[in-house]
């Protein structure tokens, strides 16, 4: 006599949360915006993407990483940011083009950084297979606790990629803050990490722990919420409207 059938659970497997789709940008506070969009633009590869009184957006592609420069008093705090790092076909070859004045130093893991205006440590590291020279490749923050910094943009929709934390093929490293640097301060030079998804609601009702939004942006081209992360660390989930037109 066969068995009686098992019966059949009425409850669905739940549903994924969304990911962001891209880690579209690093807006930043800066005091020397000028100098800022032309070394990107004149050295870097970069070119201006559009240009407001109150800030500037520079890119090697609108659809690709991008700088949003935003006009701030000086002097500006590197505070929990250390680096911001593009990837580019050959660094060795970049270097050469920078002008001679440019300060180049090695970071402690192998990376040549630029010395900035306004403090700011840009990183050159190789390209891989099918990446697009001077995209932003990387981001290194320095925070008091890196596990717990880690656990919490885990959570916020980065995944997790060895010790770093990933939104497709870029992302953010960790590392211990500075001694002698406070992470957060008065004039810091980190606005926000910027994520791009498809549907900014339905993203922050589907988040697990729900975030607690600081405020929503609604702009001619995008529509974006902002949250306040771990170590102070300001996260904008953002998507592009019908017709998005930056190139």
């Amino acid at each position: 006599m066969a068995a009686d059938p098992q019966p059949r659970s009425s409850e669905q497997p739940p549903t994924a949360a969304p990911k962001p789709s891209s880690f579209d940008h690093v807006a930043l506070w800066v005091s020397q915006r000028e100098a800022l969009a032309d070394l990107a633009c004149r050295h870097l590869g970069m070119h201006e993407i559009e240009r407001t009184d109150s800030f500037t957006l520079v890119g090697v592609d609108a659809r690709l990483g991008k700088l949003t420069l935003f006009d701030a008093p000086g002097p500006r705090a590197a505070g929990a940011l250390s680096r911001v790092a593009l990837r580019v076909d050959d660094v060795e070859a970049a270097l050469g083009r920078l002008p001679a004045a440019l300060a180049v130093a090695t970071a402690a893991d192998g990376v040549p950084e630029l010395a900035a205006p306004d403090g700011l440590r840009i990183g050159l590291v190789p390209t891989r297979d099918g990446q697009t020279s001077f995209d932003l490749d990387h981001v290194l923050l320095g925070v008091p606790d890196v596990p717990r910094t880690a656990d919490r943009l885990a959570q916020m929709g980065f995944d997790r990629a060895g010790e770093a934390l990933a939104i497709a093929d870029r992302h953010v490293r960790l590392g211990p803050a500075p001694a002698a640097a406070p992470v957060t301060g008065e004039r810091p030079l980190l606005n926000h990490l910027a994520l791009l998804v498809d549907d900014v609601r339905g993203f922050l009702a589907a988040s697990d722990p729900a975030v607690a939004v600081d405020e929503f942006k609604d702009a001619p081209n995008t529509f974006a919420a902002f949250v306040t992360g771990p170590a102070g660390v300001r996260i904008e989930y953002v998507e592009h409207k019908p017709g998005f037109s930056l190139v």
